[in-house]
């Protein structure tokens, strides 16, 4: 029976901020011939680029403070995504306009994990950076929970 304060010592709490940026990029590796990143990438090696409306699910992990009942102000959250993420990469050529991916061929994946690099370091006090989860289209989508073995 739960008696109200301190019954559970811990409770360890995911929250979630949803946000959306519509990006181009071409997957293709400079060093490979055309018909090389043709046959590894598919369409998506075009070189004119294509583009994604990207969904993008940033969840934290933490135990909720006593005083506000809260993991993490979300209002905070949406800033910072929006600062980090959606202001640099929404309505851009990711490959020319948007560090690595000068030189990292921006795969969902590698797009997640540069995700995960710009927003973690704002996350180091009672909530942590869970995961990203970044879809690229309505049925594919990428997770990513940081270097953790």
């Amino acid at each position: 029976m739960h008696t109200g304060k301190n019954a559970c010592a811990t409770r360890i709490m995911l929250i979630t901020r949803r946000a959306e940026f519509s990006s181009s990029h071409v997957c293709a590796q400079p060093s490979l011939s055309a018909e090389q990143n043709r046959e590894l990438y598919g369409a998506a090696s075009n070189p004119n680029g294509h583009g994604h409306n990207y969904v993008l699910e940033v969840t934290l992990q933490g135990e909720p403070d006593p005083a506000t009942g809260m993991v993490f102000d979300l209002k905070a959250l949406k800033e910072i995504i929006n600062k980090q993420v959606v202001e640099p990469m929404d309505h851009r050529f990711l490959n020319h306009e948007v560090p690595p991916f000068d030189r990292v061929v921006p795969t969902a994946e590698n797009l997640a994990a540069e995700i995960w690099n710009r927003l973690e370091p704002h996350f180091g006090g009672p909530a942590r950076l869970h995961n990203v989860r970044l879809f690229e289209t309505e049925d594919l989508y990428v997770d990513y929970t940081g270097d953790r073995k």
